[in-house]
């Protein structure tokens, strides 16, 4: 039983061709979806195209190909233009309208299937789920090779969508971005809506027979977004959620093939686990994403805390040179330390490693290094102080803590303008000198 699990026969190749074609297609298009922010939409057309699919068996009483094709594809784009309709004449927010939307069609949808069911065959389950497993089942002749339908299908809509993407990819990138500016350029951009949207539907109809309804909201959002943690490139955006598309595909396939019987199943829905395996790979990339993924997040912030402790730390020893003249002791920087003494201990040998503090007995002093740096952060504290009292016009101690804050802020621009911001005079509203621009 078990070496019969293993094998991978042709229709297993079928299966994922199938998979990768249906990904390949909902990915392409998804990339606008999830930058103009309409992600809903894919969930709306998805779930749309029942009413289609019922109305379509009740007036033909056939569940030929073509009119359920038909059916769909004019409901899911009947979806779109009642979505920008609502939206734009009933004042409702984006969001909100296609909720509306394809809530009632959906459940219209759903109560006409249920009715269809019985007497044209239809299963409900498989609407919603899909039957990858089951297209070779209809294979027609296509060039000389017999080939399953849903392949042939979806190699045109794959086709097909490829490309409009090349040959607007600038007229979308425009439009997906600024519709106002694009417009202004001349781009119909209404139009490149309703193209987009048209297509969606469309690819969401030739995939919804084998991957199904809820399924193919996964395969349309779910790879772009996962791309768009990783670029801010459109284009590398595109082949990246084109790669997560594919090893959606194959990776759920094979894993609806082997796991299920570590959990005592004999099997499981492929389209399920092409989801599920899209779900496992956008969380991956959540954690470990360079530039948004919870990991760099974290270690940005410690390394941010980090810095802002070292910095507090040169303030306390510059403050207490100003006043004695010769630094400040282990006692003074514990009383004046705001952060965790656990931060104080580690922050004093890594200054003390970077060559910025020095001790003599139990007194810290700065070093070149460490006093051109206090220098930087004493004159910035101070410009801070300066612009509050000018803007706020309140007593010192009202903006001396914010002031400690806003001092770590010293970005070369923000500094200059606020030299000219408070025409700087040489002193803080306290009295205390401000110390001049570094040359350096």
């Amino acid at each position: 039983m078990g070496v019969e699990k293993m094998e991978w026969t042709f229709l297993d190749f079928w299966i994922v061709t199938a998979g990768i074609l249906a990904s390949l297609s909902c990915a392409l298009l998804g990339n606008f979806l999830v930058l103009k922010r309409m992600s809903m939409m894919g969930d709306a057309i998805s779930h749309s195209v029942l009413p289609g699919l019922a109305i379509a068996f009740f007036l033909t009483s056939s569940k030929a190909s073509f009119t359920m094709f038909l059916g769909a594809a004019v409901l899911g784009v009947v979806t779109s233009i009642l979505t920008q309709w609502i939206h734009k004449h009933g004042h409702v927010d984006q969001g909100a309208s296609m909720g509306v939307v394809f809530t009632i069609l959906f459940a219209i949808g759903l109560v006409l299937i249920v009715q269809t069911a019985d007497s044209v065959g239809l299963d409900p389950g498989c609407v919603l789920y899909g039957a990858v497993e089951y297209i070779v089942l209809d294979m027609i002749a296509f060039v000389g090779f017999e080939v399953p339908r849903a392949v042939v299908v979806l190699s045109f809509v794959f086709l097909l969508n490829s490309c409009f993407v090349l040959l607007f990819f600038k007229e979308l990138r425009i439009t997906t971005f600024d519709t106002q500016y694009a417009t202004s350029l001349g781009f119909n951009s209404d139009f490149m809506h309703y193209a987009l949207m048209g297509l969606i539907a469309l690819t969401v109809v030739a995939a919804f027979e084998s991957v199904g309804s809820i399924i193919v909201i996964a395969m349309l959002i779910v790879p772009a977004a996962t791309a768009y943690l990783l670029t801010d490139r459109l284009s590398l955006m595109i082949f990246l959620s084109m790669f997560f598309g594919i090893s959606s595909a194959v990776l759920g396939h094979f894993s609806a093939i082997y796991f299920p019987p570590f959990f005592g199943f004999s099997d499981t829905n492929t389209s399920g686990m092409m989801a599920t395996l899209s779900g496992l790979i956008f969380f991956l990339v959540v954690i470990i994403s360079p530039r948004y993924g919870l990991f760099s997040s974290l270690l940005n912030k410690i390394i941010t805390r980090f810095r802002v402790v070292q910095e507090d730390v040169l303030s306390i020893i510059y403050r207490s040179k100003e006043e004695n003249g010769f630094g400040a002791t282990k006692e003074h920087i514990v009383l004046h330390f705001i952060h965790r003494p656990l931060w104080l201990s580690i922050t004093m040998k890594f200054l003390e490693f970077k060559k910025k503090i020095n001790r003599q007995g139990n007194v810290y002093g700065l070093t070149a290094i460490g006093d051109s740096e206090s220098i930087a952060l004493m004159r910035s504290h101070r410009l801070w102080e300066s612009y509050l009292s000018t803007e706020i016009q309140a007593p010192y101690s009202h903006f001396h803590d914010t002031a400690d804050r806003l001092e770590h802020i010293r970005d070369e621009d923000i500094q200059k303008t606020l030299g000219l911001e408070v025409q700087d005079s040489g002193f803080d509203p306290s009295g205390k000198k401000i110390p001049p621009e570094s040359k350096n």
